[in-house]
């Protein structure tokens, strides 16, 4: 699996899972990815804002990880993100 195999995997899976009628997200986009060699894995960090975050702070986005492992393609795991996160 290459780096677009995995974004494009990430992607539609977010997509599949958050875009129905409650969730209702939008400017779904690529924010990071990392190949974690000891996992055989790929973490690809996916951002979107969802409608119920409009309007109260500009810009503010949701971040979920979705692990993928390299051997298979299959979604191991999706965890949230902050943006404390990314600073430490």
């Amino acid at each position: 699996m290459d780096v677009k195999e995995a974004v494009r995997t990430a992607k539609q899976y977010i997509e599949d899972l958050f875009i129905n009628e409650d969730e209702r997200i939008t400017s779904v986009g690529l924010e990071e990815v990392v190949f974690d060699d000891t996992k055989h894995a790929w973490k690809v960090t996916i951002g979107f804002s969802r409608s119920w975050n409009q309007g109260f702070t500009v810009g503010r986005r949701s971040f979920k990880v979705v692990q993928i492992d390299d051997r298979n393609g299959r979604v191991v795991s999706m965890t949230h993100r902050t943006l404390s996160d990314a600073l430490n």
